[in-house]
């Protein structure tokens, strides 16, 4: 796919991504039932899980494609994996703030170390590292591998998020929603919760797009500027007698 089909996708991704808040947060303020126990609360779900399905998505993505990257070496893959843990960092870290302004609402604490807040918190750093990896070595081929090993283990941590509340004692509420005899929110609020789902999944590909794009012509000019360097060091100099 041409870098221009890219942007132009990212754009049309972006804009119905841009439209679509508008009539998520419409109904998330006006359309859908309160909660009976928690309140209006309880609204603040409508945008933290969606968020969390997003980063879960974006970085199972990276894991993808860092281990094929590993397998056959094609740039584009490692672009593509950076591309999306960007992605994941962004929605992860709306997580990591929505939750603790419901958790002061709900629990009366900004942040307690129960299992699933640990686990995603861990998350966001792993992911953190695997930027930091990519430029921990002099050699950037090796620092990408190393960052892609770093994507795949992190991608490990997702599953454990999941289960944590059924494994572990918690403060966080059982499924609702990823249950195995289905979903038992209120039709409304499970309309609301996909309705975000899609919605966060529009804005995250038109970035994804966007930011592969821009990788792919920052790597092109990385590679000229070494190639323009390459020729001038290979300049052999002439001293001119009169």
């Amino acid at each position: 796919m041409q870098q221009s089909t890219m942007r132009n996708l990212s754009t049309g991704l972006g804009l119905l991504g841009v439209l679509g808040v508008v009539l998520f947060h419409w109904m998330v303020f006006f359309w859908v039932p309160t909660e009976a126990n928690m309140g209006i609360v309880q609204r603040i779900f409508y945008i933290h899980l969606p968020a969390a399905w997003v980063a879960f998505l974006a970085f199972g993505i990276v894991a993808l494609c860092s281990a094929i990257y590993l397998w056959l070496g094609d740039a584009r893959l490692d672009t593509a994996a950076r591309a999306a843990a960007e992605g994941g960092m962004l929605f992860t870290t709306l997580v990591l703030t929505s939750g603790p302004l419901w958790a002061k609402l709900a629990w009366g604490t900004w942040w307690t170390w129960e299992p699933r807040l640990t686990l995603t918190l861990l998350l966001w750093f792993i992911y953190l590292g695997y930027f930091l990896v990519r430029n921990s070595t002099e050699n950037p081929e090796r620092g990408r591998r190393f960052a892609a090993v770093v994507g795949i283990v992190g991608a490990l941590n997702i599953p454990l998020i999941h289960v944590s509340v059924l494994w572990f004692r918690s403060l966080h509420p059982q499924p609702v929603v990823a249950r195995v005899d289905g979903p038992s929110l209120h039709p409304d609020m499970l309309t609301t919760v996909l309705t975000g789902l899609l919605v966060f999944s529009l804005i995250f590909f038109s970035l994804f797009l966007l930011r592969y794009a821009v990788g792919r012509t920052e790597e092109r000019l990385d590679r000229l500027e070494r190639g323009g360097r390459s020729d001038s060091d290979s300049r052999v100099p002439v001293e001119v007698r009169a």
